[in-house]
């Protein structure tokens, strides 16, 4: 069997029934509505975290994603994958597939190598290659995910009105990339939307990232000391990373917007949820003094994306509770 565009399918894995089956009532009450048009959507990092979770609820939505990473992965019905990477786009795959928009979540990620690694200059140029070859071949609208760290921290919500101030290699890579897709000589101006994202969680994402780097040392009786624990985050589940990103899909938002619940939350209290939950609360202690931390508040101000009538459906409680079932 094949997908309209000639690209081979076959039966969904248990795992991503169970996925797609969970998010069906929404695609369903979308569908029946008749709110939004069906759309073909290229998806860079369609194997990555944020990538992978969004591929899932468009394609329960009833859109056509055609995804492309350096990993392989099976398709499924509406979802088929390519390998490939952001320097060598699978340009004949892509032509076939004729997607009227992008949606750009690959980058370096790598806990502990990203903010500084030399390859965030490589990404702005593969990015900005890609986008610019997806308008000249027809492509109508870009979703690109920014980052929350491309504000300066000043100890109050982040605006998207405020003027960005990057400090790491990674943010200034982003905001570069940013600046060179919406500079005045651009022309036609790019259909963009530049959405910030603050700090996803949730089953998939890389086992050093700080909630299941705390999940493992607690399931293995081991003292956990926090450095930064009155730093405070604005932790977002992924399902509701994916579900707002479809949202600005869908409406079409061109702009810049943040992608966060508007609540922040102290890494002592991340940490002592996921300690109560898994019981071991006496486990959890933190240095004193703590370490200075330049990231020491960063929540978004969320007005503008919940007026487009997005609001994050999992809770801190909820989703760290999955996490923590996901990864036993």
């Amino acid at each position: 069997m094949t997908l309209g565009w000639g690209f081979p399918i076959r039966r969904p894995s248990k795992m991503e029934s169970k996925r797609s089956t969970s998010l069906s009532w929404i695609a369903k009450g979308r569908r029946a509505i008749g709110d939004w048009p069906r759309m073909r959507i290229l998806l860079s990092g369609g194997s990555g975290f944020v990538g992978s979770n969004f591929a899932v609820q468009a394609a329960a939505a009833g859109h056509e994603v055609l995804s492309f990473s350096r990993r392989k992965l099976p398709s499924s019905p509406n979802w088929h994958h390519v390998t490939a990477s952001c320097a060598t786009l699978p340009w004949e795959a892509i032509e076939r597939f004729q997607p009227e928009a992008l949606v750009h979540t690959a980058w370096e990620a790598t806990p502990g190598v990203y903010l500084e690694s030399p390859e965030n200059h490589d990404w702005v140029t593969w990015s900005e290659q890609a986008i610019r070859g997806l308008a000249d071949r027809g492509t109508t609208h870009f979703l690109v995910l920014g980052t929350c760290i491309e504000y300066r921290i000043t100890g109050q919500p982040l605006r998207e009105d405020e003027p960005p101030a990057p400090e790491s290699t990674y943010a200034r890579c982003k905001d570069e990339l940013h600046r060179r897709l919406t500079a005045p000589s651009t022309s036609p101006p790019l259909p963009l939307a530049w959405a910030r994202l603050f700090y996803p969680y949730g089953p998939g994402e890389h086992p050093s990232r700080l909630a299941s780097s705390l999940i493992a040392r607690l399931r293995r009786s081991e003292p956990v000391v926090l450095n930064t624990p009155f730093s405070i985050k604005d932790y977002i589940y992924v399902d509701d990373v994916a579900s707002a990103l479809l949202r600005l899909l869908e409406r079409r938002f061109h702009g810049v917007i943040n992608l966060g619940t508007g609540q922040g939350v102290s890494v002592l209290t991340l940490a002592q949820t996921i300690a109560e939950i898994m019981g071991r609360p006496e486990l959890v202690r933190w240095a004193d003094p703590p370490a200075a931390d330049s990231l020491y508040h960063v929540v978004a101000d969320s007005s503008r994306l919940r007026s487009l009538g997005w609001f994050p459906q999992v809770g801190l409680e909820a989703g760290l509770r999955r996490l923590i079932d996901a990864s036993a």
